[in-house]
């Protein structure tokens, strides 16, 4: 007789027991086991040698996606219930593995941006490090989460490092206020979500999504019906404010600025996976007999954020402070907003799951290009801190490399040749409202595709026009009485790594097709 078998028989206490497949968990669990090294080293490294715990994190991160390898065999399940090995807490699904890579791959791209922004701002690195590493953590533990609580915890776990990394930067206005706001919207929203998962398991008697989608087609009492409708309206909010929808929007512009450069560009990307995927998983997982509710609900959504989005960027003024970055989190945005359309189009159709993999398949497309953009805003911050749109003139003179990059990631945002990718993921999104027949929605959205062209392609052509020539001006960088300065191997890893991504997909479209096609969950 083994000794798991006599340990039951001699107690009853380990038939409660939850196998752990710990090769499943390895994503985020290796993310919080460095950020805590991370933390500890930092206490015994001198400050000389700040810089290694950086290369590190990076390393960490690394470690966290090739450890997604061995799990692309098939859907891996732990923390179930006993007796019940479908009921679990965590599955390593394809949505999981896909959703994870693009969440560990952006903070690996973020880690990379940001070793340079901790010594131009002097930031705390130890501190640094591992609230990034935690965020990490918590990002890719809410993709595979199949209950209720663990989505919520994995979202505060993924959200609270965030606040910290948003006003690091201590004595900076607007940092602390980018902080405060983004804290405390995010708190209200995070309590109207709890009590709304407080209402549903009062309804149904459990916390798993599979159970939940199971009770709720079976209340029994009217008064349970009611109580479970207001838990699924209550629990769209925190999650649609994670995806920055509006009206849940508001947070954006203000935090992106205020924050360090590679943060905003975190938020944009991983924060965005993060909402999609627990706003995925709640609708087509936990609430499918509501699909009625929360379909068309989205579809409002999804055309109010893109309309919002697309012309507040439109109204921007190139020549205000900041207005660069300004301009990609109203972007960013807009972007959601063509996001949430498979997801709405998902309560319209009979397999939900195919009307996802569009979602998915756009997100990989937005996460490199938008960090491949944000990266080229770090770059001419370095030299142009006020970061204008207008200071983006004649970076094709000054640096035609870095210029061509932004031009292909704002082409590929714009959905407009050469950056094909774009082109081929707006129109699975596309197709996917056409097939929910949503067609008002489709309408909606290539009207403010024609929106969006107009403010890309303006500060597309801002690159290759000359530089204006301002008497008593400082000579701009790269002429002879400003030579220009090198760029730092970290972010010029970034960008290279982002533009070979980009044009990676670009060459191969159909990798799009395959996810807008497959069943992820």
């Amino acid at each position: 007789m083994s000794p798991t078998i006599l340990l039951a028989a001699g107690n009853p206490l380990a038939s409660l027991a939850q196998s752990v497949d710990w090769l499943a968990i390895a994503p985020p669990t290796i993310a919080a086991a460095v950020a805590l090294a991370v933390l500890v080293a930092d206490l015994f490294v001198p400050a000389t040698r700040k810089p290694l715990l950086g290369w590190v994190a990076i390393a960490g991160l690394a470690a966290a996606a090739l450890s997604l390898l061995p799990l692309l065999d098939g859907g891996r399940r732990t923390f179930c219930l006993t007796g019940h090995p479908t009921v679990c807490s965590y599955v390593a699904d394809p949505f999981a593995l896909v959703i994870q890579f693009l969440v560990l791959a952006g903070a690996l791209l973020t880690a990379l941006l940001s070793v340079d922004t901790l010594k131009d701002h002097d930031l705390p690195a130890g501190e640094y490090w591992f609230l990034l590493l935690s965020s990490a953590a918590g990002a890719a533990l809410l993709p595979a989460s199949r209950d209720l609580a663990t989505l919520v915890i994995a979202l505060e776990v993924a959200s609270l490092p965030a606040f910290a990394l948003v006003g690091l930067r201590r004595g900076d206005r607007l940092s602390s206020e980018a902080a405060l706001k983004f804290f405390l919207s995010s708190v209200a929203a995070t309590a109207v979500m709890l009590l709304g998962v407080s209402f549903l398991y009062a309804a149904t008697g459990s916390l798993h999504l599979s159970r939940v989608a199971h009770a709720l087609t079976h209340l029994p009492d009217p008064r349970l019906a009611t109580l479970a409708s207001a838990g699924v309206a209550l629990s769209l909010v925190g999650f649609a404010f994670k995806t920055a929808a509006a009206p849940f929007h508001f947070w954006v512009p203000d935090t992106y600025v205020g924050a360090p450069l590679p943060i905003a560009a975190y938020l944009s990307v991983v924060g965005k996976a993060v909402g999609f995927s627990g706003l995925i998983l709640i609708t087509v997982e936990g609430f499918p007999s509501y699909a009625d509710v929360w379909g068309p609900a989205l579809a409002v959504l999804a055309a109010l954020t893109m309309t919002v989005g697309n012309v507040a960027a439109l109204r921007q003024d190139p020549h205000r402070a900041h207005s660069a970055v300004r301009l990609l989190a109203w972007s960013s945005v807009g972007q959601a907003g063509y996001l949430l359309v498979p997801v709405a189009a998902a309560g319209y159709v009979d397999n939900p799951g195919h009307a996802i993999g569009s979602t998915v398949a756009y997100a990989l497309m937005y996460g490199v290009v938008n960090l491949g953009a944000f990266a080229i805003a770090a770059l001419v911050a370095r030299s142009r801190p006020a970061n204008r749109i207008t200071d983006y003139r004649g970076l094709y003179a000054r640096r035609p490399l870095a210029a061509l990059a932004l031009g292909f990631f704002l082409l590929c945002l714009a959905g407009l040749p050469p950056g094909i990718i774009g082109l081929f993921a707006k129109v699975t999104v596309f197709s996917a409202a056409v097939d929910a027949g949503l067609g008002w929605l489709a309408v909606v959205m290539a009207v403010n595709v024609v929106i969006a062209l107009y403010y890309y392609l303006q500060w597309t052509a801002v690159l290759f026009r000359g530089a204006e020539a301002t008497a008593g001006a400082v000579a701009p960088e790269g002429s002879e009485a400003a030579p220009r300065a090198a760029v730092p191997a970290a972010l010029t890893t970034a960008i290279a790594l982002a533009a070979v991504l980009g044009i990676v997909l670009s060459g191969a479209p159909q990798l799009v097709l395959r996810f807008a096609s497959g069943a992820l969950l």
